[in-house]
Formats: C-alpha cells, structure tokens, sequence
C-alpha cells in the first residue's frame, strides 16, 4: 500500500494530535489537516483531498467525532478510523451507526496505528473495486440475455433483437447476425426485454420498435420481413412510433 495518501486528524487534545502528526509524517503519511472540532473538520474536508480520516470520538464541543462521522458518510466517499479512548458498549454502539472501517483504542502504539490504516484502506480500496466491478456486470446485464443455444448459454445484446415470433411452445429470437430457438413463451419471455424497446404485434409476434422500417395497415416491416399487426396492438404500436 501507498503512504501518500492524505490524513484528517480531529482530536480535541493537541498534545496527542500533535504527537500523532508526527507520528504519520514519520511513517510517509501526509496530515492534510490537524483540527480540534466539527466545524473545522467540516471545513478541512471541503477545502482538502482526504483519503482517510482518523476521529476521536469524544470532543469538547457540542459535536462528537461521531457526527463528524455522519457528515463524511452523508457527503464524502472516504474510509473513517474511530481513535478513542472510549471502548464501552454504549459508545460502541453509538459509534457504529455510521459505520467505521476501523475502530483503534487509545493508548496505542506506533504499529498498532500503522496496521489500522493500512488494513483500513487496503479494505477499503478492495471493496470500491468491487462495487466498480458489480455494478459494471449490472449494467451488462441490463444491455443483454443469456439464452440456451445447444449446450452453451449465449449472449444476446437486446438492441441486436430484430423481432421475436412463437412457434407453439418454442420462440424464435432474430437478431441482427443469427436466429436463436429456446422454448418459452412470448409472454414470459417479453417480461425480460426492455420496455421501451420491445412490443408485442400480435399473438405471434414482438417487435423491436427501433429497427421498424416501415409499416402499412396491417404490417411492419423490419428487415425486409412483413410482421403482421393486430387490431387488439396497433394503436400502441402506431403511439410509439409517433404516427
């Protein structure tokens, strides 16, 4: 892990965050700010680039380290170390409502610091990857299906669907470069397409409304294939394609 990251210390007694100043510089830390109460910290942090910020709990003003703990969590997406000397069960409690990385008693020594913050943002650099990555998968699979073609399970972009027609208890999925037979019904199988995008036609058919290239009174016409429309769906059809 890198040291050259930026730390918030706010500990009301100056003796011990002077002395944990020191210690941090020594170790290849960079104390963006040092401060004594909530205001300052809430300006520290609006007015610096903090990585990490270490919190004594209790403060001689009338906010605690705690509420400069919900203020970080409510605007700034960075990791928070409680550093107190307060580890009953009351102030535990209290203190995890804003959810802490980490939790380091007063008095500690030099390495037990070190080991906190680095497991600290190691952890929590871990999981911003992996909240990256979910959400990245998310968003895939908000864009595509997987159906069955043989023994593999294939992706099917659902802007690459042309249109999709029922044969008996089995579809059949036309897209741009191949056509794809899975057994299901149209119902059940419009419940997994984007809303927007996809509209039944009929009994028979769903249409992918952005790949119409024109239409007459009783069909569409998408990809050069004449796709029948029933009275029961035309008018959503036509009110969708602005006619």
């Amino acid at each position: 892990m890198s040291k050259s990251i930026n730390i918030l210390i706010v500990e009301d007694n100056v003796l011990i965050a002077d002395d944990m100043q020191m210690i941090l510089e020594d170790m290849g830390y960079n104390v963006a700010a040092n401060v004594t109460s909530y205001e300052k910290a809430v300006e520290a942090l609006n007015e610096n680039t903090i990585d990490l910020a270490l919190l004594d709990i209790q403060l001689a003003t009338e906010k605690s380290g705690i509420d400069v703990g919900g203020y970080i969590r409510e605007k700034f997406n960075i990791p928070i170390v409680f550093v107190t000397s307060n580890s009953d069960k009351e102030t535990v409690n209290q203190a995890k409502h804003v959810k802490p990385n980490g939790y380091l008693v007063k008095p500690f020594e030099e390495k037990d610091l070190f080991t906190t913050i680095e497991i600290t943002m190691s952890n929590f650099q871990e999981s911003e990857t992996s909240i990256a990555e979910n959400a990245t998968s998310k968003n895939l699979l908000k864009k595509s299906i997987f159906v069955k073609d043989s023994h593999l399970y294939r992706k099917i972009v659902f802007k690459d669907i042309l249109y999709i027609k029922s044969d008996n208890v089995y579809i059949e999925i036309y897209t741009t470069g191949k056509t794809y037979v899975i057994r299901s019904t149209l119902k059940d199988f419009l419940k997994k397409l984007p809303k927007n995008d996809f509209y039944r036609t009929s009994k028979s058919y769903i249409i992918n409304i952005k790949h119409v290239q024109a239409l007459n009174s009783r069909d569409i016409i998408i990809n050069d294939k004449l796709i029948p429309i029933s009275k029961e769906y035309k008018p959503i059809i036509q009110q969708m394609l602005n006619i």
